[in-house]
């Protein structure tokens, strides 16, 4: 998520700029907003095989911040050097149970272009 090496994340553990527990296995496990509050440039994404669609500009990134209102919702996404926004349904984002640290793809889909002319 970060783009960076394992040591590195370690490193940021045990400085306290990530805050991670230890598994019973002793692996750590980062707290997913911690991550996403110093999400930083991420490397290029793989695509997920399991899913074809038309769209071609996906975004893999980390959710950053959800704000929800009664009947919409914001929901930023951290995708490497991109902050995307997206305004969708609260019923979205609560059956997707959207949270801050958790990973995500925005998806981009041009629904119009404009076209403008030079004045003369």
């Amino acid at each position: 998520m970060l783009g960076v090496s394992v040591d590195t994340v370690r490193r940021m553990v045990d400085d306290g700029r990530l805050v991670a527990v230890r598994s019973s296995g002793g692996q750590r496990l980062i707290d997913g907003e911690s991550l996403a509050a110093i999400a930083k440039p991420k490397r290029a994404g793989r695509r997920d095989a399991s899913v074809k669609q038309s769209a071609r500009n996906r975004f893999p990134g980390i959710i950053t911040r959800v704000i929800k209102d009664r009947v919409a919702a914001q929901v930023e996404i951290q995708a490497g050097p991109y902050r995307l926004v997206s305004l969708i349904t609260r019923d979205a984002v609560d059956e997707l149970d959207l949270k801050p640290g958790m990973p995500a793809v925005a998806v981009v889909k041009a629904t119009n272009v404009h076209v403008e002319l030079p004045r003369d």
